[in-house]
């Protein structure tokens, strides 16, 4: 698979830029002008009331940078895992044909590896380079080699266990993001708390009003933050579900439709 890595790095790249133009235009086009309007009718409902407690605004919730570079993040996460789920998808396809078109009960032997060799090099290529092809071709080339299918066995197992570790890895980018997020909001914390230490003076006048105020935004952060990593980790783990059955299933394919047949030579 020598195009793979480029392909899928241009692809990080492009949507990581999608993902930022779309989530800017959003929150200039939306989100921070009617936080504005939000604002003013809450600051408007506080001077009527004092004692009432308003509603807080979504849009005053999310309306910061900190808020926007956590959606900008998770709205690229799912476009990484959208990509991997359908390579995913696309090798789980494979698990209901027939690829070595074996007639029932037909043993194997050394004899025929050259046959269905060819059968699977008739696949298309992106086919070819999916998990089960690679390790039917694998089984089948050491079957011809050694003729031991307690070998042939050996190099199927390896061979899935192997790329369950490269799909494990390949996961990585995206646990960066999941951890990134979080601290991102935690960013934002610490420098709402930066901006209501900055007015404590004010609070010892007897003024509190604007460090509450800069406390409940730097909480806002957080919690945004958090929520989305709750998200994004959940579908993290559908991808890693659906790769693992991928790979045990690859394994057991292998096995029930070539390996339980082969007699060595």
């Amino acid at each position: 698979m020598p195009t793979r890595f480029p392909n899928e790095f241009v692809y990080q790249v492009v949507s990581l830029l999608v993902a930022f133009i779309l989530v800017h235009a959003l929150y200039v086009a939306m989100v921070r002008p009617q936080a504005e309007i939000d604002g003013q009718a809450i600051a408007a409902q506080i001077q009527a009331d004092p004692d009432r407690a308003p509603e807080r605004s979504f849009f005053v919730v999310i309306k910061d940078y900190e808020q926007e570079a956590c959606f900008v993040l998770m709205l690229w996460a799912l476009s990484i895992l959208g990509y991997k789920g359908r390579a995913v998808w696309g090798q789980q396809q494979l698990l209901g044909r027939d690829l070595l078109q074996l007639p029932e009960g037909l043993p194997v032997g050394p004899e025929d590896t050259r046959a269905l060799a060819a059968r699977l090099d008739a696949l298309l290529a992106h086919e070819r380079d999916g998990l089960l092809p690679r390790a039917l071709q694998g089984a089948i080339g050491r079957f011809a080699a050694t003729g031991n299918v307690q070998d042939v066995s050996t190099t199927a197992r390896d061979l899935c266990d192997s790329e369950g570790e490269r799909l494990e890895s390949e996961l990585s980018i995206i646990r960066y993001i999941a951890w990134a997020i979080p601290s991102v909001g935690f960013i934002g914390t610490v420098r709402g708390i930066g901006d209501a230490l900055g007015q404590a003076h004010r609070a010892v006048e007897g003024d509190i009003t604007g460090v509450t105020s800069s406390l409940g935004v730097a909480f806002n952060y957080t919690f945004i933050a958090l929520v989305l990593s709750i998200v994004l980790m959940f579908f993290v783990h559908q991808l890693q579900l659906m790769q693992e059955r991928l790979v045990l299933d690859s394994e057991r394919y292998v096995d029930h439709w070539l390996i339980r047949r082969m007699r060595g030579g």
